[in-house]
């Protein structure tokens, strides 16, 4: 197992060994009682500094409008409260809405936005009440940016507090399927889905595992028959429900004895493929019939939009340093051994279509002549595609594998939109069916130039364990995560060394 990897188990058994951290709902109130005082003391300083740039540095749309600040301070503090009830509205303290996606964040414009509507419908209908409108447009930007900072740092502290057992939901899994034991496995990091597995429920009949056995380390509760037992001796508040693991009837039975006796517990549905596809599920209503539809990417467009920014900026932040370095390894290749500067590599991309990634090359060109004069070679990378002494490759191409300065072509691939900075690893279309099941969700997200295989060991990791920590990437990807990747464990992994070549 690799070293991110017993992280992750790690906290996630820290997380389901927590008890009696106190009443979940006292928690919450307490968590909503910061975020409504937090929210109005942010919003008094989004206005403030809007009155600040508007009439203090003159940053202003017309300068006829006399300031008086005790007129706007009292607009303020009447604003507030109005501005944290559209919040109520928009669901900013639901926490069926916090602490999950960052859809959270959309929220907050859109709410800071309709609360800016309301002063200017106010206005409209009251032409003695005039506002300069520098100060609106600073007010408004100000509120959604700060409110939203806030927000994040609130964020943090409430997934660092979830790793010790506040503010998850206990939980069970009815299912001791494959499909439930995959729910389990990604859903016990409490951090990220704020619940905490209490254990699972057997389903008679389907399951191999009866009272008492652990899977994955998770205890069975017992059967499906004692259900409502289980809940009420586990103070359970969520039940998430493996699909493929049911009958029909099983699942009906399940959703009376909750409503009959358990209004206050939420019933999730899984797919039923979530072993098989990570993009998410999408709920529409025909004729009052619910139908799901997979989505073809795994990241959603605001993600997508966020992940190109992040790549685009910092490429052209390091272009003064790239242009010379570029032409330097250029020249280096193309004296080192005869043959192009550049080496093609077909590989898939997105929705499986194919792409030529850019590499600066690092064997000789009559490469696959050499290996033929190894047999045992050849084989070794059929196994795992890697080669740690390989003869083809070139005094300079050795130096350049073993500081990752080979990739470095790829950027003009991820300038193309082909690959993002981070992301799963790229292969070609003759390794795909090597990721069985998994193959799906791969070709979901844009191949990287890092990613988590690449900072936890690169070639020294077997097939196997790069599949599972690109898996895992995919299934968990947050702007954040990519942040991490590149600023606090790419640059100490190319510097070790270790695992390149």
């Amino acid at each position: 197992m690799t070293a991110d990897a017993k992280i992750v188990v790690g906290h996630a058994e820290k997380a389901n060994v927590q008890h009696g951290r106190g009443d979940v709902h006292a928690q919450r109130r307490t968590y909503r009682l910061f975020l409504v005082i937090g929210d109005a003391f942010v919003l008094l300083i989004a206005f403030t500094l809007a009155y600040w740039l508007r009439f203090t540095v003159g940053l202003a749309v017309s300068t006829d409008i006399v300031p008086n600040p005790q007129e706007y301070l009292i607009l303020s503090i009447i604003l507030i409260p109005v501005w944290l009830s559209i919040f109520a509205l928009f669901g900013l303290y639901d926490f069926n809405i916090l602490l999950g996606d960052i859809t959270e964040y959309g929220r907050v414009f859109n709410a800071v936005t309709w609360g800016m509507m309301a002063v200017m419908i106010y206005g409209f209908f009251n032409p003695e009440f005039v506002i300069a409108r520098a100060w609106l447009v600073f007010a408004w930007l100000l509120s959604g940016f700060l409110v939203s900072a806030f927000r994040l740092i609130m964020r943090r502290i409430a997934y660092r507090a979830r790793r010790y057992g506040y503010f998850v939901s206990p939980t069970v899994i009815v299912g001791t399927n494959q499909e439930a034991i995959a729910l389990a496995d990604q859903l016990r990091d409490s951090a990220g889905s704020g619940l905490q597995i209490a254990g699972f429920v057997s389903v008679d009949g389907k399951d191999a595992y009866s009272l008492g056995d652990q899977v994955h380390g998770i205890k069975v509760l017992g059967a499906i028959d004692e259900l409502s037992k289980i809940l009420d001796e586990h103070k359970i508040e969520e039940v998430v429900i493996a699909t493929t693991a049911m009958e029909s009837e099983q699942l009906v039975q399940v959703s009376q004895c909750l409503t009959a006796q358990h209004e206050s517990v939420r019933m999730r549905l899984s797919s039923g493929l979530y072993e098989v596809f990570t993009t998410g599920m999408e709920v529409t209503t025909r004729n009052s019939v619910p139908l799901t539809s997979l989505r073809r990417l795994r990241l959603s467009r605001v993600e997508t939009m966020l992940k190109m920014l992040l790549d685009y900026t910092l490429i052209l932040l390091a272009l003064p340093v790239l242009i010379p370095l570029f032409a330097v390894i250029a020249i280096v290749v193309k004296l080192d051994s005869p043959g192009p500067v550049f080496h093609r590599r077909k590989v898939l991309g997105v929705g499986g279509r194919t792409f030529d990634a850019f590499k600066f090359r690092t064997m000789y060109v009559n490469g696959d002549a050499i290996l033929e004069q190894y047999p045992e070679l050849k084989l070794e990378l059929a196994r795992t595609q890697k080669l740690k002494n390989d003869p083809r490759i070139t005094p300079v191409g050795k130096f350049l594998r073993r500081t990752s300065l080979d990739e470095l072509p790829q950027l003009i691939n991820v300038l193309l939109g082909q690959m993002s900075l981070v992301g799963p690893r790229m292969i070609s279309p003759g390794e795909h069916d090597l990721y069985g099941r998994m193959k799906f969700n791969l070709l979901t997200v844009k191949p990287g130039l890092t990613g988590m295989w690449q900072v936890s060991g690169r070639s020294d990791l077997s097939y196997e364990e790069r599949i599972r920590l690109d898996m895992y990437y995919i299934r968990n990807y947050s702007i954040w995560t990519d942040i991490q990747i590149l600023f606090f464990q790419t640059l100490p992994a190319v510097t070790k060394g270790h695992g390149a070549y």
